[in-house]
């Protein structure tokens, strides 16, 4: 049964705190389970929940800030340690090749696991996966950095009780959807005639940056955004100096982009009340708002059905 999930394993920024662990986000979707930006400590985070490493088909790193990937060294050994069968994409910024081939090296093991190393070189580079596409943007940072987003293709649901009134079921609605017509007593039966348009679902992963067209782009119609919000409107000077969102930023950028779910993270340990941040961005989005907690999960929203016309 597909599942799509995100499995929170750290919330903190540049330091962890006595209740948060660094950066680590798994996201479940389908047959792809992908770590984000494992930071210190992530590897023992993932005991605490039902991921495990031999799980892992991709890793996705924002940029190559310790918080982000300090975490990669441990993750990486323990592919090879489990003897993992499959193959593990890496994907990074290009211009931290260097980084990550320390951190991927960082201690003597004996690496058995297959990375397939498929760094980032470009602003909108897209990857093919056998769910949709991922795509990464360029992101305003004080070092070469890029959120991600993955994207299902728009599709038909099907509508039951008209394929019923037709007489199709069992192998014959793979065929509909994958022909898109079946032939019946001289008939012809269109997909759209038994079905309706919906949309794909959109996951959006954005961690450090300022506000920049990089942001928006890959918050667009996200069904599940993941978004930064290190500081609270009052030190909105400090952000973007450092490069860095505000809650109230993260909320308007959710609420421009028609997000559906917004979850809210990377907190400095300034703040020990989370809940300024909730109230914060309350007064500028009124969705599914989540202030994230380590080892929690968070489930995308249904498909969204497309509106007529």
């Amino acid at each position: 049964m597909s599942m799509r999930e995100l499995v929170v394993l750290g919330t903190a920024s540049q330091a962890p705190t006595r209740q948060r662990n660094h950066n680590g986000y798994v996201l479940r979707w389908d047959d792809e389970v992908i770590l984000f930006d494992p930071g210190e400590g992530s590897q023992r985070q993932l005991l605490h929940t039902t991921v495990t490493a031999s799980d892992l088909t991709r890793i996705c790193v924002t940029h190559f800030h310790g918080d982000h990937c300090l975490g990669l060294p441990g993750t990486i050994q323990r592919l090879s340690l489990d003897r993992v069968p499959h193959p593990v994409a890496v994907h990074f910024p290009a211009g931290g090749a260097e980084y990550f081939a320390r951190l991927r090296h960082a201690t003597s093991f004996y690496e058995t696991a297959e990375l397939r190393v498929e760094p980032i070189e470009a602003d909108g580079q897209r990857i093919a996966l056998s769910c949709g596409t991922l795509e990464a943007r360029r992101l305003r940072h004080p070092i070469e950095t890029y959120g991600y987003r993955l994207v299902e293709p728009d599709g038909h649901r099907m509508l039951p009780e008209k394929l019923a009134a037709y007489g199709i079921a069992g192998p014959a609605v793979g065929e509909l959807i994958r022909v898109g017509h079946l032939d019946l007593d001289g008939r012809r039966v269109t997909r759209d005639e038994v079905s309706e348009p919906r949309h794909g679902q959109r996951f959006a992963f954005v961690m450090d940056t300022g506000l920049c067209d990089g942001v928006y782009a890959l918050a667009e119609h996200a069904d599940l955004l993941v978004i930064e919000s290190t500081f609270l409107e009052s030190e909105a000077a400090l952000a973007a100096e450092v490069g860095h969102l505000t809650a109230a930023q993260a909320a308007r950028v959710a609420t421009e982009s028609g997000v559906r779910r917004l979850v809210l993270t990377h907190f400095s340990q300034r703040y020990p009340d989370s809940r300024r941040f909730h109230d914060e961005a309350r007064e500028y989005f009124d969705g599914d708002l989540i202030i994230a907690e380590d080892l929690t999960t968070v489930q995308l929203p249904p498909r969204r059905v497309a509106s007529a016309g």
